[in-house]
């Protein structure tokens, strides 16, 4: 018998509504960087791969990062801390205006690694906090497809903006958006109702019973290998994106450096996916949907091979569905098995699928230097096998919390 889902209510679409602005805010900030490459490499006289630093930087940050909001985030609730980092975000904006060398502009990404981790490691917390059932599969999955918005808007963006503005314009743009969105945010997000923050300590804000989170949660096994799964999921993924502009970007394709950031709408099956993952995992089981999605994931990865425009984009489409169908069942997946410490839950499950990102570029370089797109295939492939027995052993474990989806 299929699962009924309930419509939303007033409040509860205003709070998926605000972090969904929020989120998007946060992704355009965190990708538009890739985007503009080349206007970066010619703004501070440096090379193209000497730029790719910022990306790498910011997410490096923002991954430990995570884990410090998960605590404050349990300490003094959910709203505040995002709209504080978001409005300390316009203001970085404001400044990456009036910076002239790369070095200062690589100190500043790294500050906003910092604070763009806030609504990546509340958000499916403030979920739990508010919403229940299938409320909050449904707002997990629009929440996974404002990311994936998020992250094609700031990409093409970035396009944009190395094809038609001067650094300094480019800043003016951003800081609009970015202020634009917090504004929003501020509006929608309601209050946290049934969070209750912990005490704070007069001397000590955080405690070395803080951890104590962090310690449950990589304590429970099948915790940790989903947090595994979306680690190796997003290693692939991201990477194989960025490997794919240079492949493009070289004979026979040929490719331009606005017309390359166009593979990032392949990013829209995602969003599609991410959108009705709520509606499948309800129907078909998380069995079916982790199963589903790898195999997807496989066939597009192996389908540009073939090493034509329509079979890159086609397999690239697959290959997106796959990745945010699977990635917004596993964010769901933990904020729903964490009974308590909640942000420190999913917090530390984005941790590993950040730290995946960054693995993945030195880990898929010399299969690149060496095969070329054909080798990133090959070690994707390696690295998808090894998921799908991380999957194999998560489903068939010993059943010892709660299913995902109610009866």
């Amino acid at each position: 018998m299929k699962a009924v889902i309930q419509p939303l209510k007033r409040n509860e679409v205003r709070l998926i509504a605000g972090l969904s602005l929020a989120s998007m805010v946060i992704f355009i900030n965190l990708y538009l960087v890739q985007g503009m490459l080349p206007l970066i490499s010619s703004s501070f006289e440096i090379t193209m791969s000497h730029a790719t630093l910022l990306l790498s930087a910011t997410s490096f940050t923002m991954a430990f990062s995570l884990l410090i909001f998960a605590v404050m985030s349990d300490r003094v609730g959910r709203k505040k801390p995002i709209l504080v980092s978001l409005i300390l975000l316009c203001v970085t904006d404001v400044f990456a205006y009036f910076i002239t060398d790369f070095n200062q502009l690589l100190s500043l990404r790294l500050v906003q690694g910092v604070l763009l981790a806030s609504v990546p490691a509340m958000a499916m917390a403030y979920f739990k906090d508010e919403l229940a059932g299938h409320s909050l599969l449904k707002a997990g999955a629009i929440y996974i497809a404002a990311n994936s918005l998020g992250g094609i808007a700031g990409r093409l963006l970035g396009g944009v903006m190395a094809q038609y503005l001067d650094w300094q314009q480019s800043m003016l743009l951003l800081t609009g958006i970015t202020l634009m969105g917090t504004a929003l945010a501020y509006y929608l997000l309601p209050a946290s109702h049934f969070c209750k923050p912990e005490n704070i300590s007069k001397n000590r804000f955080f405690r070395r019973t803080d951890f104590n989170g962090f310690c449950l949660h990589l304590g429970d096994a099948k915790m940790r290998l989903i947090y595994l799964v979306g680690g190796i999921a997003f290693m692939v993924m991201v990477n194989q994106f960025s490997y794919i502009q240079l492949h493009l970007m070289q004979a026979p394709f040929n490719l331009g450096r606005f017309e390359v950031t166009l593979i990032f709408l392949c990013y829209l099956s995602g969003t599609y996916a991410s959108y009705h993952s709520a509606k499948w995992v309800a129907n078909r089981g998380l069995n079916g949907v982790f199963k589903g999605a790898t195999l997807l994931m496989f066939a597009g990865s192996l389908l540009t091979v073939q090493d034509t425009l329509l079979s890159i984009y086609v397999g690239f489409l697959l290959s997106a569905f796959g990745f945010f169908l699977l990635h917004s069942s596993c964010n769901a997946w933990v904020a729903n098995r964490a009974e308590h410490h909640r942000a420190k839950a999913t917090s530390l499950y984005l941790c590993s699928y950040y730290l995946g990102a960054a693995i993945g570029g030195p880990y898929l370089l010399p299969f690149w230097h060496q095969w070329g797109w054909s080798g990133v295939v090959l070690a994707s492939l390696l690295a998808l096998t090894l998921m799908s027995f991380v999957i194999v052993k998560v489903l068939h474990a010993k059943p010892d919390a709660k299913p995902l989806v109610a009866a």
